[in-house]
């Protein structure tokens, strides 16, 4: 195989029937693979949203671009450890797929793409990026999304995703989608949709009802990211996101 043999794991699906380790696998009662030195080499893939929804902004930055400023630092820090890195860019459909490879080239390659991406759908489908995940990523990968999760839909498919993959959510906030401002009537876009309305933000049981509504939907989410077991980086435009990766790299540091 022109590979240095290093240890022996836990038989996974998708591995080689032919990496068994037969001998282990007989002492140990369940399978058991030969692992090699290149095995230790990471993939990393990041999947990214670009639905309407991360075309918002208050403060500093889109979500977009918050987005895409997560995606390279996560790319360049991925080829630094000599990781592979693949990209998947969807909304409500795949809208750009590139295959996980090594390299300074590649790695600015997956940041233009994320940047300049115009993207075709409007609508949020994070299930159908990782059942797409599926089809392309044979063996076991870090996989980063980076949305917003505003689509309730992706629970079993994120769950069945971190059973096969480390799954970690880059989760996406903006401090006005948390509550009102009061500055009497107001016309809103619900941007996945396109459905408009008007609102008058100078009531204050409006504000309230919204604030509610927004904080239940920020429970629901957790919720459901807690029950797929995904780790998620909670970031948000109207800060530095630097603090948050710092604390989700040293939390994974001490559970090694």
């Amino acid at each position: 195989r022109g590979m240095e043999f290093a240890e022996v794991r836990l038989y996974e699906p998708g591995d080689e029937i032919r990496s068994i380790d037969w001998n282990v696998t007989a002492r140990a009662g369940v399978p058991f693979v030969k692992r090699y030195a290149e095995e230790r080499e990471l993939t990393v893939m990041l999947l990214v949203d670009a639905s309407a929804s991360t075309r918002f902004a208050s403060v500093r930055q889109l979500k977009s671009a918050l987005a895409a400023e997560l995606a390279a630092v996560l790319a360049f820090s991925a080829i630094t450890n000599n990781d592979k890195v693949g990209l998947v860019i969807f909304s409500d459909r795949i809208e750009l797929a590139l295959p996980p490879r090594k390299g300074t080239h590649h790695v600015l390659r997956v940041i233009r793409e994320v940047l300049s991406c115009r993207p075709q759908g409007r609508g949020t489908d994070i299930a159908g990026a990782l059942e797409h995940l599926a089809h392309v990523a044979k063996r076991r990968c870090v996989v980063f999304v980076v949305s917003d999760f505003l689509d309730p839909r992706c629970r079993t498919a994120l769950t069945i995703a971190a059973r096969r993959h480390d799954v970690v959510a880059v989760v996406l906030d903006d401090p006005r989608e948390a509550a009102l401002p009061d500055v009497g009537l107001v016309e809103l876009e619900e941007l996945e949709t396109g459905d408009r309305y008007v609102v008058d933000t100078g009531d204050r049981r409006v504000r309230e009802a919204f604030a509610r509504e927004a904080a239940e939907a920020r429970r629901t989410r957790d919720r459901l990211l807690r029950s797929a077991d995904v780790d998620a980086i909670p970031v948000t435009t109207d800060r530095s996101y630097t603090e948050a990766l710092l604390r989700f790299f040293r939390m994974r540091e001490r559970r090694q």
